[in-house]
This record gives structure tokens, sequence and C-alpha cells, in this order.
């Protein structure tokens, strides 16, 4: 983890972390992405393949107001973001044509919105949501803030996934024994999607968990069906 992103999991994390509520971190790190990017506001919305809403959390009153305009309206940037699994950058609402978001775009106009970028939250296959940064000033963001955006989403996923694979060995019961037999079976998981898709062992295990936390499984479930070949990986895998 590089230093960047290691500061920014600090600030999403807390410290001492704080484990097992998802809400509370979505928060912090929506409020840490508004300050960090010099933004009005940031907000994140976690979606399902099909696009139904899960938990959500902004950093502002009105940040939470054009989100939830977005799925009161059925579009919006953080929609575009979703579908194309690609980020959505507007920096000048008012050059937009009418006709992409016919609705949003004139409400995020009358609530003093100028600018704002999308960035989905996803690895491989799998997507659970966006990031929304707004801005009531129009203008692009910086390269060096595009990246540290795109940080933000990398590492909020990746906290994601660890706070939700935490809850599952924590529930756990047994005896030692009964552990390393759930590690070593996640490790021969990993090893056997490295080879299914062809990459490196840090990405077939980001894969897995992101597969388990999108279905709502345990970790250790997912990994016993790879080992016993129910479930294959493949690129497309949602």
């Amino acid at each position: 983890m590089d230093d960047r992103a290691a500061r920014i999991r600090t600030l999403i994390e807390g410290e001492p972390p704080s484990p097992g509520n998802p809400g509370a971190l979505l928060r912090r790190a929506c409020t840490a992405a508004a300050d960090t990017l010099t933004a009005s506001g940031a907000g994140i919305s976690m979606m399902t393949e099909a696009g139904a809403r899960g938990i959500y959390a902004a950093s502002d009153p009105l940040t939470e107001h054009m989100e939830e305009l977005q799925f009161v309206l059925g579009e919006g940037p953080c929609w575009d973001a979703f579908a194309s699994r690609r980020p959505v950058l507007i920096p000048d609402l008012d050059r937009e044509s009418p006709a992409r978001w016919p609705m949003y775009t004139p409400a995020a106009h009358d609530s003093g919105i100028r600018a704002v970028f999308s960035f989905p939250l996803q690895m491989g296959a799998v997507r659970l949501g966006v990031l929304d940064v707004f801005r009531k000033r129009s203008g692009p963001l910086t390269g060096d803030e595009l990246v540290t955006a795109l940080t933000f989403a990398e590492v909020t996923m990746t906290a994601l996934l660890d706070q939700h694979e935490d809850a599952a060995t924590k529930g756990l019961e047994g005896d030692l024994a009964e552990t390393v037999e759930h590690r070593a079976e996640l490790f021969q998981a990993q090893g056997m999607v490295m080879v299914q898709l062809g990459v490196p062992i840090g990405e077939a295990s980001a894969r897995i968990r992101a597969y388990a936390y999108a279905h709502g499984r345990r970790l250790d479930d997912v990994a016993r069906d790879v080992v016993e070949r129910r479930l294959h990986f493949d690129r497309d895998l949602p």
C-alpha cells in the first residue's frame, strides 16, 4: 500500500479502527473525501447489480439530498458510473446536454452544484456502489485530485471487504484447529482462483472477498465452494 492509500485508509477507518459498522466507515470516507478534495460534499451509495440501493452516507445534508435525488429521479452521474463501470467526470454541469439528465441537472443547479465527479466502487467484475464528489464551483479535478479520488474509491471498497471478512471471522466458533482449517481452505481457494483468472494471488483474494460481500455470504463458505468446485471464477462473474 502506497503512502497516499495508507493515509486515506487511516482517515476512513479512524484511529483506532471502528470494526463492524459499515455506515460509520462510509460516513468517515465521505467526510474525508470532501475535505481532501476541497469539495462541497461527498456521498456514497451502495448498490446491487440490479441497481437497487442499499446503505448510503453523505458528508453533509445538501449532499445527502443530492444523493437521494438521483434515486428518486432514477438518473444522474451515480447511475451512469455504476452502469458503465467507469468514472463520470462532469466539471461543468451547465455545459452538459439537457437530454442527458433532464430532471437531475436542473435540480442540482438549483441546489448550487456546478460540478460532480462519480467513481464506481468495484473490483474485477464486482460492483458495490459509487462515490460522488460535488463542488459548488465549475472546473475539472487536477491530475493529483483525480488520483486521490480514485484511491478513495479503491480504499473504501477494500476497507468494506476487510470489515466484512473480519466480522465473519469473529463469528467463527470452535477451537484453533478449526480456525486453521478455515484459513487453509481460503488459501487453497485463492490459489485456484489465481489459476482460473490468470491473476496475482492478491487480486484472486480480492475477487473472492468481493464476491462474498456482494452476495452477502461468509468468506469461508465461498472459499469452500471454490475448493469443492461448485463455484468457478471467470472475468465476468458478478
